[in-house]
């Protein structure tokens, strides 16, 4: 068995999760070597889009455009979204947190991987890890490829390799939670007569219009439908009392699934355009947590952390946030100007937010459960999230914004441990939001005030921390006058004073001290 060494961080799995990772470690510095074990990227349709906070925080690296095709920032959805099937007005609130980006995953694994490899990350496509072993200060992976097996030494591994991660069992940690068997699912890329779509919906003979992206939910099952754009309508069932069968899955079962759940015969044929198209049956789901996100040298992100069965796209807005939190205290480790326990703090932090979405998962499928008693609990709760704080906090829950690490200190700033909000600044080199100072990739120190006392006293850590003075527009947006945010967009320190005093310079200098090691 042939033998390689000397890889700083090894990523066990290539789809978006691994290859986010690998463009993080990449923008610091650092070469990971990305390791996937389907011969090519899967063409099977997975995931949708991108939901929450992980949206601006992909703006925050400039992939939003590429990813959304759109031009400048992004912008929340203030119109309505869904909640266990439950309609969520958006319009009402002073702020939406639920922005959403309508792109298939294999273009999302298309621009991570030219991301990736722009910034030198060697990506080697049908490489299965079959062996790990731990030692004091490396990890040794037992690796079989196209040319046959061969042994991988790294400083640090990752496994982003999905539910079934391989990483996760070598590395003996659990994944406790629950497994739902109870239902049977069918999504499935359709084309249907342009007689049935009309403003209010889909028409379903009948039925009456069933309109876009709302679950409707019947006593048998529920039906949702999406018109995707750029794509063909995108049809999905959930049924209480399945028929199940062997056979592979078709469009006629999917035809009459729907006519089961609607009780209504809705004529669909095969999607028209160029694939991939999505025509798959999923019994039950799962909704699991890791015991713990690393052991030893070896860390979990994304699937192989955490499963959801929730609609919403979590599992990627979750994902993808683990790779961006732990890609720079990774970095920082390797180039030994981490402080001590900084790489701790990825599993207690992500710990926190997979946890949070578990919460949203599991009330999501108990108010998806059949039943009389389940009819009326969606009832009251429907009624509950008409009233505008309410739809706030749910909101909130499904784009992970009410999220803030357990940071700060006894009298810190509110703003401290959540993720800081993009804002328009003029700076001496010109206007600029807040998201495009970030893509350096680096801890950034934000000063507003006239005096600059922040960025002066913080001149020397410009090694480690860039220093940015600015004006925000309008001044009263920014909810601080200062504030000093890591590279994964989180808050570590803020003031709202006007002229800061020693004791903000203080929990400056402390709060550098702790996530960057300066003074």
């Amino acid at each position: 068995m042939a033998d390689e060494v000397d890889v700083d961080v090894v990523v066990v799995g290539g789809g978006p999760t691994g290859l986010m990772l690998a463009a993080e470690v990449g923008l610091l510095g650092v070469r990971p070597v990305v390791l996937e074990s389907l011969p090519e990227s899967g063409r099977e349709p997975r995931a949708n889009g991108l939901v929450g906070q992980v949206v601006p925080a992909l703006d925050r690296r400039g992939l939003y455009e590429s990813l959304s095709g759109s031009a400048g920032p992004p912008a929340p959805n203030r119109a309505y979204f869904t909640f266990a099937g439950l309609p969520l007005d958006l319009s009402g609130l002073p702020h939406s947190p639920v922005y959403t980006v309508a792109v298939p995953q294999q273009r999302i694994v298309q621009v991570l991987t030219a991301r990736a490899l722009d910034l030198g990350a060697d990506i080697r496509t049908g490489h299965e890890v079959t062996g790990l072993t731990q030692r004091e200060d490396r990890v040794e992976l037992e690796v079989t490829g196209p040319a046959g097996p061969y042994r991988l030494t790294a400083r640090y591994a990752v496994g982003a390799d999905g539910a079934h991660s391989a990483v996760r069992k070598l590395s003996g940690i659990g994944f406790p939670g629950v497994t739902y068997d109870r239902s049977v699912s069918r999504h499935a890329h359709v084309s249907v007569p342009a007689e049935c779509v009309g403003p209010d919906g889909l028409r379903v003979p009948g039925v009456g219009a069933v309109p876009p992206f709302v679950p409707r939910r019947t006593e048998r099952g529920s039906f949702t439908w999406a018109p995707l754009p750029g794509r063909p309508p995108l049809m999905a069932t959930v049924e209480w009392e399945p028929v199940e069968g062997d056979e592979p899955m078709s469009l006629a079962e999917m035809a009459a699934s729907m006519g089961r759940v609607l009780g209504g015969e809705v004529p669909v044929a095969a999607p028209e355009g160029q694939g991939p198209f999505v025509l798959r049956r999923l019994t039950g789901g799962n909704t699991r947590v890791a015991e713990r996100f690393s052991e030893g040298r070896v860390f979990l992100i994304g699937d192989a952390a955490h499963v959801y069965a929730a609609g919403g796209g979590p599992g990627l807005n979750v994902g993808l946030q683990d790779a961006i939190n732990l890609g720079w205290k990774l970095a920082a480790q390797l180039a030994g100007t981490a402080p001590e326990g900084l790489l701790d703090s990825y599993g207690t932090e992500r710990t926190a937010a997979a946890r949070r979405t578990l919460l949203s998962a599991q009330a999501q499928a108990a108010l998806l459960a059949p039943g009389r008693d389940v009819d009326a609990l969606r009832a009251v709760v429907g009624e509950l999230l008409a009233d505008r704080a309410a739809a706030q906090r749910v909101a909130d829950l499904i784009a992970g914004s009410d999220l803030r690490y357990d940071i700060a200190a006894d009298g810190a700033h509110p703003l401290v441990g959540t993720q800081a909000e993009d804002l328009p600044l003029t700076t001496p080199t010109g206007q600029l939001r807040l998201a495009e100072l970030a893509r350096t990739g680096r801890p950034l120190l934000l000063d507003l005030t006239e005096t600059a006392t922040a960025a002066k006293a913080a001149a020397a850590w410009s090694p480690r921390v860039d220093a940015v003075t600015a004006r925000a527009q309008p001044p009263a947006e920014a909810g601080f006058t200062a504030a000093l945010i890591r590279p994964d967009g989180y808050v570590a320190w803020a003031t709202s004073d006007l002229a800061l005093g020693a004791e903000d310079l203080a929990q400056l200098r402390a709060a550098g001290a702790r996530w960057f090691g300066v003074e």
